[in-house]
């Protein structure tokens, strides 16, 4: 079964499992792993690989939120973490590493079905493809570049842009450079772009489900936003063009107890399946990390997912970001003064 922080039971019963199936049956002697993820949607749509890890093992799931990464640090430098699986973003798997907060990955045990490569590291599992894009009211002037959306006399109206960093990737890009150039970043260059348009920006937002509804409420006319938040949403368009690809992880906390950390392999396992991030994706229009996903999904909904659109967008260099996050913190907090 599974059980969310609100006391929600979302089923599944024990099946039996043949002695010969040591690695299972360690495994389907735990009772209960926890795990922390990001919640809303995304995590509801943890749900389909849930309930067949827990009917083949009888070990029941529990969710929590949020996952802030300073929870993760809190947890194994208190010792022994109760928590088995976390949810972490793309640059904070190195950060992780490099702060010794996590365990590697038994991908013998996992044996996952066919993966996409930068999905399996030694470190992390990348359960979840998302994106950042370009979105716009439907009856504004549609950009087709971020040189475009950058453009508020052509492009007039009100923008709202990300409170992080990663926001220099895109003003790089509207200012010509290309994507397979964005990195190194050029701060000075990028800072200089963002300083242009930071007058016309009414919002920097903090929660995903900002940008969306800014637009729907008409107080700006074009965002940064999710790709999921947005998709299929009445009267707003978006592209996938030149939108950043990234993945979410999850993460085994150093110190976990062997047992748990056995069965959360066995559970990483059913987020392998191809089937079960097709009814993942129904929840959410976020894709899951096999390359046999695409013919699952709904043909004529293509258009909402990352992953279908993999060769029109970037991705950032993690290991960049990790090197440069305390110069880039410090110069974005300094930009924020100016808001």
């Amino acid at each position: 079964m599974t059980v969310t922080r609100r006391g929600l039971i979302l089923a599944g019963t024990g099946l039996a499992i043949p002695l010969a199936a040591p690695r299972i049956l360690r495994a389907q002697s735990v009772r209960e792993i926890r795990m922390i993820e990001a919640g809303g949607k995304s995590g509801d749509s943890m749900e389909p690989y849930i309930r067949p890890f827990t009917a083949a093992t009888g070990t029941r799931v529990v969710r929590e939120s949020p996952n802030p990464f300073g929870k993760l640090r809190t947890l194994v430098q208190a010792g022994r973490p109760p928590v088995v699986l976390f949810e972490v973003g793309s640059t904070q798997v190195k950060q992780g590493e490099a702060l010794k907060l996590l365990e590697p990955l038994d991908w013998n045990a996992i044996a996952p079905d066919e993966m996409y490569p930068e999905a399996k590291l030694p470190l992390g599992f990348g359960w979840q493809y998302y994106s950042t894009l370009m979105a716009w009211r439907s009856d504004a002037r549609a950009p087709k570049s971020w040189a475009d959306f950058f453009n508020t006399r052509d492009f007039p109206g009100k923008r709202s842009l990300q409170d992080r960093p990663y926001m220099l990737a895109f003003a790089l890009l509207a200012d010509g450079v290309p994507p397979e150039k964005l990195f190194p970043l050029d701060m000075d260059r990028g800072f200089r772009v963002l300083e242009r348009i930071k007058k016309d920006v009414a919002v920097w937002w903090t929660a995903g489900a900002q940008p969306p509804q800014l637009l729907k409420d008409n107080e700006v006319q074009y965002a940064a936003a999710y790709s999921g938040r947005v998709a299929a949403t009445p009267g707003i368009s978006y592209t996938f063009d030149s939108a950043a690809l990234d993945c979410a992880y999850l993460v085994v906390p150093r110190g976990v107890d062997a047992a748990e950390k056995a069965a959360a392999m066995r559970l990483l396992r059913e987020f392998s399946r191809a089937p079960a991030q097709a009814e993942a994706a129904a929840i959410i229009s976020y894709t899951g990390p096999s390359p046999a996903l695409t013919p699952l999904l709904p043909q004529d909904k293509l258009a909402e997912f990352p992953t279908a659109h993999r060769d029109k967008q970037f991705q950032h260099d993690v290991g960049w970001w990790y090197d440069n996050a305390e110069v880039v913190e410090r110069r974005w907090q300094q930009f924020k003064l100016g808001f």
